[in-house]
């Protein structure tokens, strides 16, 4: 999967270098991309299906029967929202990734690289997805917050989100991602923790190990626990508990995932 990423990557300066020599190389890429799809497509059974529920939208909220704001504007009242799309077919992409770069209309070949990267983002997270476990102790999963965004190319803002709970009010759910917003979260939670234990301060949040990977626990009372585990360079894996008893049974929950084969589904070492 890393090779396919790096390839599209190097075929963005090929695209306003040499087109002669590019088009060989496009072709090339095009082979590799379908071998990628085939292979993730052999997991999920599944190249481009419809993606996870994420909930109605366009629902009367006011409560003001008034239907123009204190401005004079009229107050939007509802209007169905938006309907989910399937994610960018890969190959049609490359297609049009092709065809525009003959046309040395570069713009367009861009484009269609970016949303072909974006189809193969959407599918890996997908297959993570589905290597999640449906029962977490006693917590039954909610399928319709599953949630798979990739809303940036260059494998920079992958994140993948699921919800178990229960009805008493006990919630966990698990954020796997390769946004920057983790990483930069992580480093201020290991220099913080860091130095308040190296001073005896506040416990409220501290470095602890899950499956030999560095994480960090905090605890709030407004909003429960929050575990942060290292993938690597970039990715994370956040656990949120909410009504958990205590530490132990964070730690008991976040080992009970295999971190090991998300990290290999994400290509970190």
């Amino acid at each position: 999967m890393k090779k396919v990423l790096y390839l599209l990557s190097v075929l963005g300066a090929l695209l306003i270098t040499n087109t002669a020599s590019s088009q060989g190389f496009l072709k090339k890429l095009k082979d590799k991309v379908s071998s990628a799809v085939s292979t993730v497509t052999s997991v999920t059974g599944n190249k481009s299906s419809t993606p996870p529920a994420e909930g109605e939208g366009g629902g009367q909220s006011s409560s003001n029967s008034s239907s123009r704001s204190s401005s004079g504007t009229p107050t939007n009242k509802g209007g169905g929202g938006l309907t989910n799309t399937a994610p960018p077919d890969v190959k049609a992409q490359i297609a049009d990734a092709e065809s525009a770069h003959a046309a040395k209309n570069y713009s367009d070949a861009r484009y269609s690289l970016q949303q072909a990267l974006q189809g193969v983002e959407i599918q890996l997270g997908r297959q993570i997805l589905k290597s999640l476990p449906v029962l977490v102790d006693s917590l039954a999963v909610d399928t319709l917050q599953d949630v798979v965004t990739s809303t940036q190319w260059g494998w920079s803002n992958l994140s993948i989100h699921r919800v178990w709970k229960n009805t008493n009010d006990k919630q966990l759910t698990i954020t796997v991602g390769n946004a920057g917003i983790y990483a930069g979260m992580a480093s201020l939670y290991f220099s913080n923790a860091g130095m308040l234990e190296a001073n005896g301060g506040s416990q409220n949040f501290k470095q602890v190990r899950v499956k030999g990977n560095k994480a960090i626990i905090q605890y709030e009372n407004s909003k429960g626990y929050t575990l942060i585990i290292s993938l690597g360079q970039t990715s994370m894996f956040v656990l949120e508990g909410i009504n958990f008893a205590n530490e132990q049974e964070v730690m008991s929950t976040a080992n009970s995932f295999d971190i090991d084969g998300i990290k290999q589904l994400l290509g970190e070492q």
